[in-house]
């Protein structure tokens, strides 16, 4: 075994191998870039080696200081994780040219496999089912859309280099053909340095099942059953969960075998998974479809561990080391039912655009043997636009579906981020929506349920802003009594904050917003409490903070004869005043209506379309002086290797751009001069 290993990447990925080197008593080396200086993976190695620049191509991606760095810390074994290097057949070469040990499989696996398009022809020589499509060389468009008009729509434009949904793109009708393939080859070529697309017919209500496979350098190759990864959006993957719903014994038997013949077909050693495409149902024809082979470990490899009792990362280094595969196929079973859910920086209502931002307050479930949370970021952390926005992997187990559902949910509301847009919220939805509910699985989930997914906004509860009063008037009291502690008169009634008044009753408003409407909360100070009135309303409210231990602004609301346990997050950004209420599972974001700090901090800019985060214009897609409708495409901007269709907010007149194709712009950059019409 290993005395000592590299992890070439970052991230969760990377804390998650040191967990499992450190328990097996293996020292750790992490590499980081110069964002990732205060990183949570280079906290928790042995050691850390500096790799260069912020860019992923200047640090990350360079296999030469990767190396270097091994070699001077005198690691043993490189782990690539997943992403960067982890499918680079040349780096996977360099390390054996090294003497170093690459944990991952043959660089003539990873080649193999490396191309959709060459390993379609390995699969359909070992007679592995294949997805009809075209797989070929001709890269000319007009060849292209010919295939396509060939094998009929609708049909998934793929970068055949590609993975993480980039570089991918459904066409439905033949005219939106050439302007998605241009979009997959820019994006391809940025993500991975290929234009190579291949053309395969879409299965409408299909899922997506893969199987993990693992093979040692003696010959022996087994799987690990399946994971349903079906639900997704923009074709990366939302929710995962193993087994998969409804599978029957023989078909996994049948997946199970068509995933090793595929590993075998390539002389494969170490951790792979194996993506099928099925039928919705495992109860029609049967049918199955070779998708790809990933050449690494997975990010949702959690839940295969969960219902197994394994480590996979455990797996991969005893077999890098030479060792045998810990167990045989009939020596593995699975047990109860596990669930993942991608906690990301991103904002749903609005295509999943990932958010940027210091992550101001982090406050994950408590973890369990029932609950894991494999991360690689804390309270603090910011979330740059380098690297893929995940925060965090939340896993679930139970002993049966029906369970595990109630622990996701469980812990997703009691998840807690504050300073990045996020999709905890959106996830809760997901696993409360009917469809995944009942496990009625496929591929276009999100888009048939947008109507439960996505509701229309709606003003928070009048008992989020009767939260917030009582909120405000504790810690008041709280910082009067601190105040008064370290005072030279600690009993002085003048540091009391219990609003006496002589001969009146004390009253004040406390003011909040939400969008566009102001919600004005009167508090009137009573012997036993506070009377609260908002709109007419008026209730009896007591209240006390709680020190839970777990979450952070907890407190206990008394109003009238109802209890109310909720957490306020009060936090100031580019001069608002913003209140994080989380309320029986669901997160509010009210401002606190200040009318002095508003002059102070200048008012509030009014300006053009900005960029929500950096990036490079790509390509402009209207002219000024053009009229437009509310929604028309104004310019395509590339942030975090995925294009972005910034589009009229409403009907108008595009009066200028700021920025030509291939400019960098920074956040909140202003990019059009747009006119909306009266």
């Amino acid at each position: 075994m290993f005395n000592k290993i590299l992890i070439a990447n970052r991230g969760e990925i990377a804390c998650r191998v040191i967990k499992t080197a450190r328990r097996m008593g293996i020292r750790t080396v992490a590499v980081f870039s110069e964002a990732d200086a205060n990183a949570r993976h280079v906290r928790l190695a042995d050691e850390a080696v500096c790799i260069g620049p912020a860019e992923a191509r200047e640090s990350y991606l360079v296999a030469g200081r990767i190396l270097d760095a091994a070699g001077r810390t005198g690691a043993q074994a490189v782990h690539p994780g997943y992403g960067f290097l982890s499918e680079n057949d040349q780096f996977a070469e360099a390390c054996a040219a090294a003497g170093i040990v690459f944990i991952g499989p043959p660089a003539a696996a990873i080649r193999a496999m490396g191309s959709k398009s060459e390993a379609k022809k390995i699969m359909g020589a070992a007679n592995v089912p294949l997805t009809p499509g075209y797989h070929g060389d001709n890269q000319e468009p007009a060849y292209l859309h010919a295939q396509a008009e060939a094998i009929g729509y609708p049909v998934l434009i793929k970068a055949a280099a590609g993975g993480g949904g980039k570089g991918m793109r459904l066409v439905e009708k033949s005219e939106d053909f050439l302007a998605a393939l241009a979009s997959c080859q820019r994006e391809s070529a940025s993500s991975f340095a290929s234009e190579h697309m291949l053309i395969e017919k879409y299965l409408t209500r299909s899922r997506h099942i893969e199987i993990q496979v693992f093979a040692d350098t003696q010959g022996h190759c087994v799987h690990l059953f399946e994971r349903d990864c079906s639900v997704q959006r923009r074709h990366q993957k939302v929710l995962e969960e193993a087994p998969a719903p409804g599978m029957t014994a023989e078909r996994r038997a049948a997946m199970g075998k068509a995933a090793v013949d595929a590993a075998r077909a390539v002389g494969y050693v170490g951790a792979g998974t194996v993506e099928f495409i099925a039928s919705d149902t495992f109860t029609q024809d049967g049918t199955f479809y070779f998708m790809e082979m990933n050449t690494r470990l997975q990010v949702e490899h959690p839940v295969t561990e969960m219902i197994t009792g394994q480590d996979l990362v455990e797996w991969q280094l005893r077999v890098a080391s030479g060792e045998p595969l810990p167990l045989r196929q009939d020596q593995l079973e699975i047990r109860g039912h596990a669930l993942e859910a991608r906690i990301y920086a991103e904002d749903p209502g609005k295509d999943f655009l990932p958010s940027t931002g210091r992550l101001l307050h982090l406050s994950p479930p408590a973890t369990s043997l029932n609950v894991r949370v494999d991360t690689g970021i804390e309270q603090g952390d910011e979330i740059t636009p380098f690297y893929d926005p995940m925060i965090a992997k939340l896993i679930v187990w139970d002993i049966d579906r029906n369970a595990a559902l109630a622990r996701m949910r469980q812990a997703l509301a009691d998840y807690r981020i504050v300073g990045v847009t996020a999709n905890v919220d959106f996830l809760s939805r997901l696993v409360a929506c009917p469809a995944f509910a009942n496990a009625d699985l496929d591929t276009g989930l999100i888009e048939r349920s947008r109507d439960f997914l996505f509701p229309a906004a709606v003003e928070p509860p009048r008992n989020v802003f009767f939260i917030l009063a009582v909120d405000e008037l504790l810690r008041e009291q709280a910082s009067a009594l601190a105040k008064a502690a370290h005072s030279g008169d600690p009993w002085s009634p003048w540091s009391s904050h219990d609003g006496w008044r002589l001969n009146i009753q004390s009253r004040r408003t406390f003011t909040y917003r939400s969008g566009e409407t102001a919600h004005e909360v009167s508090v009137a100070y009573e012997a036993d409490g506070w009377r609260l009135t908002l709109s007419g309303e008026s209730v009896l409210a007591r209240g006390r903070m709680l020190d839970s231990g777990q979450f952070a602004g907890q407190l206990a609301v008394e109003l009238d004869d109802r209890r109310l346990v909720a957490s306020v997050i009060a936090v100031t950004v580019k001069h608002e005043q913003r209140r994080h209420v989380f309320l029986n599972g669901t997160a509010w974001i009210v401002l606190r209506d200040d009318p002095l700090h508003r002059v102070e901090a200048g008012g509030v800019h009014v300006g053009g379309l900005t960029a929500p985060m950096p990036g490079k214009i790509v390509a402009l897609l209207a002219t000024p002086g053009q009229s437009v409708d509310k929604g028309a495409p104004l310019l395509i901007l590339e942030a975090m290797k995925m294009e972005h269709t910034i589009t009229a907010p409403k009907n108008g007149t595009v009066k200028a751009f700021r920025y030509a194709a291939g400019d960098q712009v920074v956040d909140g950059a202003e990019l059009v001069e747009f006119e909306a019409e009266p």
